[in-house]
């Protein structure tokens, strides 16, 4: 018989605040060394529920996937338009063009290459630190004559993705407790924050559909076309906007082969926590592993706010996140530390594991 998987498929129930959870069965047998695919809904949060609602979906959520979609975000529909169009706008430069933006070091223009130690993806980005003038040096390099209206699009996205951030954090502080709410969002509101927002884009491949549907790590399977691989973001939350084309994906919380396709809508956003946050709640929050396949006809332009605290902030467990029952996981470490660490690693290594308490050598998976 095929092993049964279980899973959690999240359903909002239109009387009251529960989810609701249904046991799902994997249909095929999976390999060693191959993939499961997955398709269920993940959980959905309305921001125009009441706020006791919102507050305890979102940490069940954060806790049980470490993910979730936003809907009814109050973000303009204008910032969202503005930023898309200037997206597209840069990335249908000509290569001369965009690579003046760039090389990434880690911030600006970057093609194929992912970080420092020969990670490569099917896409291009283009990566910014928050802070207004960094936006506008940046972008300068792009159009000397007038980078307003690129200016003006990244820096009124950014700030609508930290009010909205700052929001999340907020609730997701009442959920859990929090003598002060605003732990979380305090550290993403100084002005030394080291928050991010990067563009991405995922050119179209033609291969036919047979091709575009396979998924496979196999290194010999030519096939797949991974546009971004497996990891999981070190800041404390992400906040991802796409257009309506597939290719997002997030690991199974109950089996790290099985993925789960994630429905593309451009109206909402998608919010995930990173390392970070799961550090500062001792485990209660995890930090998803994801990853974005580019097998679609279509191209695929994705936007990522990434909420970070200032280099010199240190992270450690939340004294309310540690108790008898859940003893300390993670020492503490500066967020600088945590980045100095995470740039000398493969994208697909578990660096958090470098941090924990009963850490021991062989027990963290860096890709050589």
């Amino acid at each position: 018989m095929p092993p049964r998987l279980v899973s959690l498929q999240p359903a909002i129930s239109s009387s009251s605040s529960t989810l609701l959870y249904k046991d799902m069965v994997a249909n095929h047998f999976m390999p060693e060394n191959k993939e499961g695919f997955l398709h269920l809904d993940l959980p959905v949060i309305d921001l125009s529920w009441k706020r006791e609602r919102a507050r305890k979906l979102i940490v069940r959520a954060f806790k049980e996937f470490g993910f979730f979609k936003l809907i009814n975000h109050g973000v303009s529909k204008d910032i969202i338009y503005n930023i898309e169009k200037e997206s597209k706008e840069f990335f249908s430069l000509p290569a001369s063009e965009k690579q003046k933006a760039g090389p990434p070091n880690p911030i600006g223009y970057g093609s194929k290459k992912i970080g420092f130690n020969g990670d490569t993806g099917e896409l291009e980005y283009l990566l910014f630190h928050t802070n207004p003038s960094s936006i506008y040096q940046r972008v300068r390099t792009l159009n000397r004559e007038d980078p307003r209206n690129f200016c003006c699009a990244v820096n009124n996205y950014v700030e609508a993705m930290k009010e909205l951030a700052c929001e999340i954090l907020d609730i997701l502080g009442e959920g859990l407790g929090l003598d002060d709410k605003r732990t979380f969002s305090k550290l993403v509101r100084d002005e030394d924050s080291d928050s991010l927002v990067r563009l991405n884009h995922y050119p179209p491949y033609y291969g036919n559909s047979e091709d575009r549907l396979s998924i496979s790590k196999n290194k010999d399977d030519k096939v797949a076309r991974v546009g971004f691989g497996e990891h999981s973001d070190p800041q404390m939350l992400t906040i991802l906007r796409s257009n309506d084309v597939e290719g997002l994906q997030i690991q199974s919380p109950t089996n790290d082969r099985v993925w789960i396709p994630v429905k593309s809508d451009p109206s909402a956003f998608f919010v995930n926590v990173g390392d970070a946050l799961q550090a500062m709640t001792n485990g209660r929050c995890l930090s998803v592993r994801h990853r974005a396949m580019a097998n679609t006809r279509r191209s695929r332009l994705s936007t990522m706010f990434f909420a970070a605290p200032p280099l010199h902030a240190c992270i450690s467990p939340l004294p309310e996140m540690v108790t008898v029952e859940n003893p300390q996981k993670y020492r503490s470490f500066t967020w600088d530390e945590y980045k100095k660490i995470m740039y000398s690693l493969r994208l697909a290594s578990n660096r958090l594991n470098l941090f924990q308490l009963d850490y021991k050598e062989e027990s963290i998976k860096v890709i050589s």
